[in-house]
């Protein structure tokens, strides 16, 4: 289920008016007591639904008439009271309250969620097809108005049992810098592509790296120092910035993509994973940029980095122990004195674990005495994470009311972990890697290692 950049709710009994044999109140958008499919759901479906479940799409069943709809009918009637569908990580919660509400939020409402239920609820009744609305079209994949798209020089074959990482350098042919206002990673081979990241290669560092495939292995990073300007993982969507904002892509630079294969012991198709761009009109008011902060292996000075855990045996230690289900760990990173330099602004924020992870809340606390600092903000939590379905989540609200971010303020991120046998997702893993029960967990990049880290997508005025 998708939408052009970046949802998930509470329970709530039935409204009275779908009851099953009650008095037949009206419900919200209908003008009967029992809903019917074409009146009443397939409007629904075609808004939160058939981008996915519709013939061709990533979904394994398509919604998009009448018979196949009824079929499941309680499965949808449950899949939204759980939240489960449409997928959408960022919830509040108790004690995550983000400072302000999620741009294209995907989650339904309650009286939309009642809908579904009071549909099952009466039988799935198909009413009258003049009810129905105008015929669904799906948009085409990709990136909304893409003016340019880079490709490895050759398609890569995965296989094994091995994670892979190679990166693939493309050359743009750009001869004056250009700011990229949205971009979109496109998979070639879903099975065996993991995650992807790009980075920009400004001066050429990769010359001594590249190999005559036009690639090179690159196992625990790009190996060089290059800015992320885009990352895509299962659930995945194009990043699309407003027009004043855009990510400065230099003359004559190159795109860096790592990618992430995960074969599970299969012989793969070819993979020819895309990125696709599109740029600002003339130079931008706003830079954006992309920082992945985490996956800490030891403390740093002050307190930071990785801290205590309560299964730590040998110091303080990154280790999810074989069969606990609610494992903690904390880092903290402070960020440096140069961003109060700096007009910057926190546009949006992701967290990112493996099949272990459950639980992700990202918080920034302000440094002591800071003046106009405003109060300790929760930035994102993804309470009931999950690895098919990952995407940066960005505020809807203007620029400058964003929290600014400073010189000094302290970012938290705390992850959840169930390692043991209770977590779905785990046993799908170790099933893949004919592993009879968990293991012992650390910090890493394969995917039964494990990770911790917050995206913190930002804008700085440019100067």
């Amino acid at each position: 289920m998708r939408n052009s950049t970046s949802g998930v709710l509470t329970l709530l009994v039935l409204l009275p008016g779908f009851l099953l044999g009650c008095s037949g109140e009206e419900a919200p958008g209908s003008t009967a007591a029992s809903p019917t499919f074409h009146r009443d759901v397939e409007p629904l479906l075609q808004k939160h639904c058939m981008s996915c479940h519709s013939p061709g799409n990533i979904a394994p069943f398509s919604l998009t008439a009448y018979d196949a709809a009824h079929s499941v009918a309680s499965l949808l009637a449950r899949s939204a009271r759980e939240r489960t569908m449409p997928p959408w990580g960022a919830m509040e919660t108790d004690e995550c309250q983000p400072p302000h509400s999620w741009k294209d939020d995907l989650r339904l409402t309650e009286e939309e969620i009642a809908v579904f239920e009071a549909w099952a609820a009466s039988g799935a009744p198909e009413g009258d097809p003049a009810d129905a609305p105008p015929p669904f079209v799906a948009e085409a994949p990709g990136l909304p108005g893409v003016e340019l798209e880079v490709a490895p020089k050759e398609p890569f074959i995965a296989s094994g049992d091995a994670d892979q990482f190679r990166c693939f350098v493309m050359d743009p042919g750009l001869t004056e810098a250009r700011y990229i206002n949205g971009v979109h990673l496109m998979p070639g081979n879903r099975k065996v592509v993991h995650h992807a990241l790009v980075f920009i290669d400004k001066d050429g560092a990769t010359d001594a790296l590249v190999d005559e495939h036009g690639g090179y292995d690159c196992f625990g990073g790009p190996g060089f120092s290059g800015e992320l300007v885009a990352a895509w993982a299962p659930g995945g969507v194009p990043i699309e910035l407003e027009p004043n904002i855009g990510a400065e892509l230099p003359a004559g630079a190159r795109l860096v993509m790592q990618v992430h294969y995960h074969p599970a012991g299969t012989t793969a198709e070819p993979d020819a994973t895309r990125l696709q761009l599109r740029f600002t009109q003339g130079v931008p008011e706003w830079l954006m940029g992309i920082a992945l902060i985490g996956n800490f292996e030891s403390p740093f000075a002050q307190g930071r980095g990785l801290l205590p855990g309560p299964n730590d045996a040998d110091g303080v230690e990154f280790m999810i122990p074989a069969g606990v289900p609610d494992h903690v760990e904390t880092m903290q990173f402070r960020l440096p004195a140069a961003v109060s330099l700096s007009e910057t602004y926190l546009y949006g924020a992701g967290t990112h674990m493996h099949y272990v992870g459950t639980d992700m809340k990202v918080t920034l606390e302000r440094e002591e005495g800071a003046a106009g600092a405003p109060e300790d903000q929760c930035l994102v939590q993804t309470p009931r994470w999950d690895f098919s379905w990952q995407r940066g989540f960005y505020y809807d609200a203007p620029i400058e009311q964003l929290p600014r971010l400073r010189g000094g303020d302290l970012l938290t991120m705390r992850c959840t972990y169930d390692n043991s046998n209770s977590n779905p997702f785990l046993a799908k893993a170790l099933k893949e890697q004919h592993l009879p029960a968990p293991v012992d967990v650390h910090l890493g990049e394969s995917t039964l290692d494990e990770m911790c880290l917050a995206a913190v997508i930002h804008v700085t005025r440019k100067q």
